[in-house]
């Protein structure tokens, strides 16, 4: 069985299609994306690869992946403001702080479903 490559183009759509209440409780239709950073940066490592990053806002940590030495940031439109990138070295722990294993669960699984079905 051939192993599909998956582009990071192709896992930015999926994730937009996937969020929801179920994936943070932040989450709403005027704003898909917020609260959405740590869950999103580690399902895209667990995907993709890459280092998970963060960067200090007014309202806490926000994180993001590095991958192949590129900032990709699928929830960064959830601001209004630009953001100010400081790109420093997180961990997996320091964004599972921002969701919950269910979460985590549910955006992963309905991801995996939508990139291989």
């Amino acid at each position: 069985m051939e192993k599909k490559m998956i582009q990071v183009g192709e896992v930015k759509k999926v994730l937009f299609e996937s969020w929801s209440l179920e994936s943070s409780s932040n989450w709403s239709k005027d704003n898909p994306a917020k609260g959405q950073c740590g869950v999103t940066a580690l399902v895209v490592q667990d995907i993709l690869g890459g280092e998970i990053r963060k960067t200090k806002l007014p309202d806490g940590w926000h994180f993001y992946n590095f991958i192949n030495k590129e900032r990709h940031d699928r929830t960064a439109y959830q601001f209004k403001e630009v953001i100010a990138y400081k790109d420093l070295l997180s961990t997996r722990e320091e964004a599972f702080a921002d969701t919950n294993a269910e979460q985590y669960i549910f955006l992963k699984q309905k991801v995996l479903i939508a990139l291989f079905s």
